[in-house]
């Protein structure tokens, strides 16, 4: 994502004129409007990635204009720039969502410069955070920019390996207030229902057996930063009402605890699941649903935005070369067409998984298709013709799930280890998915050693 567009808004001519020239210089596309008003029919027509105002001017000021972007596109940053400073209109501006205050000094055009660099930078980010070519990542990228200005929930929808931590983590770190505080993330699909709730809230020293030492949950270790609840759909109702009351109340008690806890948390949830569904077959409660999906990012599958899989491979060949002696430098043609065409049910965990053991078998500098994993291999047809065809009424996503864990379970004679390793799960998670879908070893199989 480019993120050069600077709209320059000041009522003195001689001001935009000067401003023009100097960021022109500094390579930016500079657009320039002589009132409040003329610069929101401009950000009506095209996106600006900053705006540059006076503070005071004829009409609107430059507070108001502020507003008025930040409605429009609140992934538009903008700074305030003025002769006219004083310590409650730098506050104003900056509780209202500017990203930087500064003094016009006439001689000197670097904090200027500087602050435009740093505010550019904290978009530019992005591109290294999320790895992607595709316009729908783009479209999510920007979503990103703009969820993160907020304090309110953000629920994450994707299938799994679509990358919806790295999603939560970029709205981590472009939320000013919570970059630089904690960012905790937690599978509530890995963890035990019985000790979930001390988890993420805590518990008193004897409240339970085995609760030796007063512990901190996740809320107050995460307090003034962000909480991740991945996979919130596997809670059971009665951990979502404790999770509903302390979203309302913004407070927590530690279990076997007498008194509240103040906490100021930005919580992110993500779920691979239909929640609507679950909400309509009694399985999720509503209040919760609407409570957690205030703000919502979707996150496409990867056989959605095939752009991305070229610069995904080469990013991840490059990642798992990194430090070691190896000496892949890519791909065969054939072998990236192959990856290319394929469905990728796993998405670009499963992505990375088939490249990391691609690299680790080639035996050349160019990875082949018989270094690929047997599912690939498998499906060398186009993805109309593939194991995972879409039957015209649809499919839903576990049974696809179901299917690609039983490939690898079978791949690996049920080797728990080793298939939690292919899909990119941790072990106790694939444990969980394992239990969910009640998949077994055949009777008279053995696990696999190892």
């Amino acid at each position: 994502m480019a993120r050069k567009s600077i709209l320059v808004v000041d009522d003195e001519k001689s001001q935009r004129e000067i401003l023009e020239m100097i960021l022109s210089g500094e390579g930016y596309d500079v657009t320039t409007a002589s009132s409040g008003e003329a610069a929101i029919k401009f950000v009506k027509e095209r996106s600006f990635d900053l705006v540059l105002t006076d503070l005071k001017m004829t009409g609107m000021s430059g507070i108001e204009l502020l507003q008025n972007v930040i409605a429009l596109d609140s992934s538009t940053v903008v700074i305030l720039w003025t002769g006219h400073g004083t310590i409650e209109s730098a506050k104003e501006a900056l509780r209202k969502g500017a990203f930087d205050y500064l003094e016009k000094v006439s001689d000197d055009r670097e904090p200027l410069l500087q602050a435009i660099a740093r505010a550019l930078a904290t978009r530019d980010s992005l591109d290294s955070d999320i790895v992607s070519a595709s316009p729908k990542m783009d479209l999510v990228k920007r979503m990103i920019l703009k969820v993160a200005r907020s304090n309110s929930t953000v629920l994450i929808r994707g299938e799994s390996g679509t990358g919806k931590e790295l999603i939560a983590r970029a709205i981590h770190n472009q939320s000013p207030p919570r970059l630089t505080e904690i960012f905790q993330a937690v599978n509530c699909a890995a963890i035990n229902e019985n000790l979930l709730e001390s988890e993420l809230f805590g518990h008193e020293k004897g409240s339970f057996t085995g609760a030796h030492a007063e512990k901190k949950g996740l809320f107050e270790v995460a307090n003034k930063g962000t909480l991740f609840l991945d996979e919130i759909a596997e809670l059971d109702v009665a951990m979502q009402a404790k999770l509903l009351r302390a979203l309302q109340e913004r407070k927590i008690r530690r279990v076997g605890g007498t008194h509240e806890i103040s906490v100021d948390v930005r919580v992110i949830a993500a779920t691979n699941r239909d929640l609507r569904a679950m909400v309509a077959d009694g399985r999720f409660r509503d209040d919760l649903y609407y409570r957690i999906n205030v703000l919502s990012v979707d996150v496409p599958p990867l056989r959605e935005r095939r752009d991305d899989i070229p610069v995904l491979i080469r990013h991840f060949v490059r990642k798992h070369t990194r430090n070691t002696a190896r000496l892949v430098k890519g791909l065969t043609t054939e072998t990236e067409k192959l990856m290319i065409d394929y469905s990728w049910p796993g998405n670009v965990r499963q992505l990375e998984s088939a490249i990391e053991r691609a690299i680790l078998l080639c035996e050349g500098d160019q990875i082949t298709i018989d270094d690929l994993p047997l599912e690939l291999r498998q499906e060398s047809r186009p993805v109309s013709e593939g194991a995972f065809k879409l039957p015209p009424e649809g499919i839903s996503f576990e049974d696809v799930e179901r299917g690609l864990i039983m490939q690898a379970m079978e791949q690996t004679d049920y080797n728990i280890t080793k298939s939690a390793k292919l899909l990119g799960l941790t072990f106790r998670t694939l444990q969980y998915r394992l239990e969910k879908f009640g998949i077994k070893r055949p009777e008279g199989k053995k696990e696999a050693a190892g």
